[in-house]
């Protein structure tokens, strides 16, 4: 490198975000992910002994993936390679494989190729990296917001172990902030800033886990700080409003809907009031969610509470009319109703237990008596011949056989013995009765 490129190098270093200077370049440097990197822990024994093997990191943003790569490269003295899944394609790979070779042949090095959010590479692009892992040209690493499960293809998973990287704590994060703050070589030590106590935790707070979203924070409010401190105001003023972590086609959505869904289900109308707030604030189109509301008053309560099924179509007609942001006072009500409601599967379980019947045990005939005879040839064969009309009798029932003979006695409907159906099951246990005396 001559004088001028060194200098350019320099100046972009000078010139890089707050997050990027502070990127640490050693494990003691690097803060989070105890699991993986404390003593004796598996990550840290790989870089000890030199044992390294091809890696998933698999974890939220700013959770320290790339970083991470970056020092296990500089603990292994290994080569390192930074490989986009945006910006590079599978004719770039055989410049790295050439690369790669004349550093182990040349320099006696391994290297480490990164390949950042691995998962938006399709099939074929991902299976241009096997035969490279299995000759050991380079050891892989694969960094992914995504669950490698249902994103990366087999083969490679199963050459990869998959490390699970953790959304950063507060305290880690104010830790951060703090390192950042005192840094007179890469940070804003030169600046000689204080910052309050409540500032540090709300700036940790809003961060969300996120070390990069803190640290581009940190650099906002410093620029705001007046009288050498940084105040909850100048945090407040560089902050904004952060997008919450919620991706429509990604696996965040999957868990946010099911945690809403499991607090209904499990009766915390608090829990269920949150993560409605949660979809809202993300941006999650409000049908959906009572589409889903919906479903669940019929799954999970049922003739528990018969008129939940109700509230929740009620719910939807109104917010049609209405919209949002009024809109969101409706769906308020028809959760904290669905969530403190009596629950029952009986129905659900029902339906599927009879689905599974007809389809173990085929089309069974319809007994002779219930079937219908419009016509005098279906009447002489004995069609409606013995059957019993409810309404002639007392109380409206009649004991009478309705299933296929093949399935008399069959039961498929078991009503709770609470809410609503408490009054159910007491019937049946009647009508049962009357039906063993007759």
């Amino acid at each position: 490198m001559d004088l001028f490129d060194r200098r350019a190098a320099e100046d972009a270093a000078k010139e890089a975000p707050l997050a990027e200077k502070m990127r640490p370049r050693t494990i003691a440097e690097y803060v989070g992910q105890e699991q993986l990197l404390g003593e004796g822990k598996l990550l840290r024994r790989l870089i000890e002994s030199d044992q390294l093997t091809s890696l998933i990191f698999w974890g939220p943003p700013g959770s320290g993936k790339t970083t991470l790569a970056r020092v296990i490269a500089g603990a292994t003295s290994s080569h390192f390679i930074f490989f986009s899944a945006i910006l590079s394609g599978i004719k770039e790979i055989r410049e790295i494989v050439k690369e790669a070779e004349e550093v182990r042949k040349f320099q006696g090095r391994r290297t480490i190729l990164f390949v950042d959010e691995i998962h938006r590479f399709n099939k074929s692009q991902q299976d241009a990296f096997l035969p490279y892992v299995e000759k050991g040209v380079f050891t892989i690493i694969g960094a992914t917001t995504e669950n490698p499960s249902f994103e990366v293809i087999a083969p490679l998973l199963s050459r990869c172990k998959v490390l699970v990287l953790n959304t950063l704590s507060e305290e880690e994060l104010q830790k951060i902030i703090r390192n950042a703050l005192t840094d007179r070589e890469r940070g804003l030590g030169n600046l000689d800033l204080a910052i309050t106590d409540d500032a540090l935790s709300y700036m940790a707070e809003q961060a969300g886990g996120d070390g990069r979203v803190a640290l581009n924070t940190l650099e906002t409010a410093a620029r705001l700080a007046e009288n050498g401190t940084i105040t909850i105001e100048n945090v407040r003023e560089a902050v904004q409003k952060k997008p919450l972590l919620y991706d429509k086609g990604g696996e965040e959505h999957y868990n946010v809907i099911s945690a809403f869904i499991k607090s209904m289900r499990g009766s915390d109308p608090d829990a269920a009031v949150y993560w409605l707030a949660r979809l809202i604030e993300a941006g999650e189109d409000p049908l959906f969610i009572l589409r889903r509301m919906v479903i669940l008053a019929s799954e999970d309560i049922g003739n528990a509470d018969p008129r939940a099924l109700q509230v929740v179509v009620s719910a939807l007609q109104a917010f049609q009319m209405v919209g949002m942001p009024e809109g969101r006072i409706i769906l308020s009500q028809a959760v904290t109703y669905l969530a403190t409601a009596p629950k029952s599967n009986a129905s659900y379980l029902a339906i599927d237990e009879a689905l599974a019947e007809v389809r173990k045990s085929g089309a069974q005939p319809v007994p002779m008596h219930i079937r219908n005879a419009p016509t005098k040839l279906m009447k002489d064969l004995g069609y409606h011949a013995g059957y019993r009309y409810a309404h002639d009798f007392a109380g409206g029932y009649v004991e009478q056989d309705y299933l296929p003979e093949r399935l008399k006695g069959r039961e498929y409907y078991r009503p709770a013995g609470y809410g609503y159906e408490k009054a159910i099951k007491e019937r049946m246990e009647w009508l049962k009765g009357k039906k063993e005396d007759s």
